[in-house]
């Protein structure tokens, strides 16, 4: 690992979106020629400072004062905001809450009516079910290379390398959720098995908080557990592909759901699905072996293929080379905004 490797916070996307599309090719300062507008809020970081904030009102002000704010702008009132978009480092339920779960969520900005029905936001987690207006984003892993160079190589390394174990797990055990019974499986199957590795993370120093340590484990695994976290999905889905290792899903919610713009349609092609909760008896172990060499080689190459798609380039770089996350997300929220109001492709921010 090299100089395009960083400690990268899981949840910094938003910082790291903002800095790409200052130094963005196709950024403007002509406001007439943009087909998007981007809002450049720090909401999670916001939604962080104001999670223990027992007043409500004082959590949502600025939310609204931000709200309200970007309505009275020239440029909203040209398209009601139906061009204008905002990207979040953290899940959609932070900002989600609501007057019947008042005590779920930050704060209530996604379900402020000018947001929910005009604009559009990018998220590492969408809601599944209400987020008609939500795109999920990858969560940044450690790698943001400058050049093309540097991203053809690190793909070439983890083509070659050798993987002596089956499966991995790289995560904490969790307590006070339902949800937690499958991930408490998962850990106990991976524990038991001898074809399994586990890299154990917990509060205070942990090797999973060191980039080094956590892709080694996945670079020498063929599959990597991904099973629900805090919520549906996981950093960790990101850090495995990164390492050529195919990930294992135990919810459609984790990527299939969620990932729509970077992810083949065809989850097949680069994972395997394990429904734990319908069949409580099934041995991952078991599930794992059964799938032939040749098919497994062949969803590696393609997690491989995708490695550039869900990377963020250093926001210093501007010939990278490759698309990465910035540009697939602009680039499709163009030709959404473009289909939505029946007007020429134009790719240019404002």
């Amino acid at each position: 690992m090299g100089s395009s490797w960083f400690t990268t916070h899981q949840l910094i996307a938003e910082l790291i979106i903002h800095a790409r599309i200052q130094n963005h090719p196709c950024l403007t300062e002509d406001a007439h020629k943009s087909t998007l507008f981007y809002v450049p809020f720090y909401g999670g970081l916001h939604a962080s400072s104001k999670f223990r904030e027992p007043n409500y009102t004082t959590r949502d002000a600025l939310a609204v004062e931000l709200v309200e704010y970007i309505q009275e702008q020239k440029w909203w009132k040209r398209n009601s905001g139906k061009d204008h978009f905002m990207a979040f480092g953290r899940t959609a339920w932070d900002f989600m809450r609501n007057d019947e779960v008042a005590d779920f969520g930050a704060n209530k900005l996604l379900n402020m009516s000018p947001v929910k029905n005009n604009m559009s936001v990018l998220v590492v987690e969408r809601h599944p079910w209400e987020g008609h207006n939500q795109y999920g984003i990858p969560y940044p892993s450690y790698f943001h290379p400058s050049t093309s160079s540097e991203m053809v190589e690190w793909q070439n390394n983890m083509s070659y390398i050798d993987r002596i174990h089956l499966f991995s797990f790289v995560g904490a055990p969790r307590t006070g959720k339902k949800k937690v019974v499958t991930r408490d499986k998962v850990i106990k199957q991976c524990e038991e098995s001898s074809k399994c590795l586990i890299l154990k993370c917990g509060h205070g120093p942990s090797k999973c908080h060191n980039p080094r340590e956590v892709v080694k484990v996945m670079m020498t695994s063929n599959f990597c557990l991904q099973v629900l976290g805090d919520s549906y999905t996981r950093r960790s889905t990101f850090d495995s592909m990164l390492a050529g290792c195919i990930p294992v899903f135990f919810s459609n919610h984790t990527a299939y759901s969620q990932y729509k713009w970077f992810l083949p349609s065809d989850p097949t092609t680069y994972s395997v699905y394990i429904d734990l909760e319908r069949n409580h008896s099934i041995r991952i172990e078991e599930e794992l072996l059964k799938i032939p060499m040749d098919e497994v080689e062949r969803k590696r190459r393609t997690v491989i293929e995708l490695i550039p798609t869900f990377t963020y380039a250093h926001p210093n770089s501007t010939s990278y080379g490759f698309e990465d996350v910035v540009d697939v997300a602009l680039k499709a929220l163009s030709d959404h905004v473009t289909s939505l109001l029946r007007s020429p492709t134009l790719l240019d921010l404002a």
